[in-house]
């Protein structure tokens, strides 16, 4: 889900979660697949779901379009929530903090939700790149679409990406590069012959290593050298997520 406003609490410690709906979140380990994240496994409300959960190293920051923690600065997670089809709370950026606190996530962190099966999702590599991307495209469509589409509701089914790489970029090059794996999961779409460019609440999160005095790589459109291992990752990971969740 897209979202960057902030909540009051994202630069402090998270809050004690209340109780979901009388039922408390149970959270186990099922994989530890390095770059890609935790694969985690919860009982939520009758459901069985899973999540990712990236514990990121105190030199990376993030640039994000989450619901929960968006914008660029320092995170110490990623978290990449699958919730039930017609998910029916309005507040999923608390609910994103339940499921964190659940973990034993602290700091600041960047959090992204779905419907989508995210047991099932799917990782490119290049040139010390990851992406790791979970697909739902049962609302999919074009981003420039008439005016009576965008009032429509939109439910939780999304494409979530995820980049870690290496390198630090400077933060004109961090948003550069949530550009340009966006343009690489349009492309993937396209290429598994799917008529749209996403779905109305795609997210996207790059981590990358703070920049030093040098600032950082200037640059991450899809022909820089970062920008192209990316696009290439990303392409990779959508194509084959898109290519199964039709």
């Amino acid at each position: 889900m897209i979202g960057g406003a902030r909540q009051p609490w994202e630069y402090g410690p998270p809050p004690v979660p209340p109780s979901h709906q009388g039922c408390a979140i149970r959270s186990v380990r099922v994989q530890l697949p390095a770059q890609r994240g935790e694969l985690r496994d919860r009982h939520e409300d009758g459901h069985h779901l899973h999540h990712l959960v990236w514990r990121l190293d105190p030199s990376l920051r993030v640039c994000s379009s989450a619901v929960l923690g968006g914008g660029i600065g320092p995170r110490a997670w990623i978290l990449n929530a699958q919730v039930p089809g017609g998910y029916p709370r309005l507040d999923p950026d608390r609910h994103l903090a339940e499921i964190a606190a659940a973990e034993g996530l602290t700091g600041p962190g960047a959090g992204l939700m779905t419907a989508a099966d995210v047991a099932a999702y799917t990782t490119g590599h290049d040139g010390g790149v990851t992406a790791t991307v979970t697909t739902g495209l049962g609302v999919r469509g074009w981003a420039a679409a008439p005016e009576s589409a965008t009032h429509a509701p939109h439910r939780p089914g999304t494409v979530n990406i995820v980049v870690t790489l290496p390198t630090a970029l400077s933060d004109a090059a961090l948003v550069n590069a949530v550009a340009t794996a966006t343009e690489a999961k349009v492309q993937a779409l396209l290429d598994a012959g799917l008529d749209c460019s996403g779905t109305p609440t795609d997210a996207a999160c790059v981590a990358a290593p703070e920049p030093g005095p040098d600032g950082g790589e200037p640059f991450a459109g899809p022909r820089s050298a970062w920008g192209a291992r990316i696009a290439r990752a990303v392409h990779t990971a959508v194509l084959a997520g898109a290519s199964t969740a039709r």
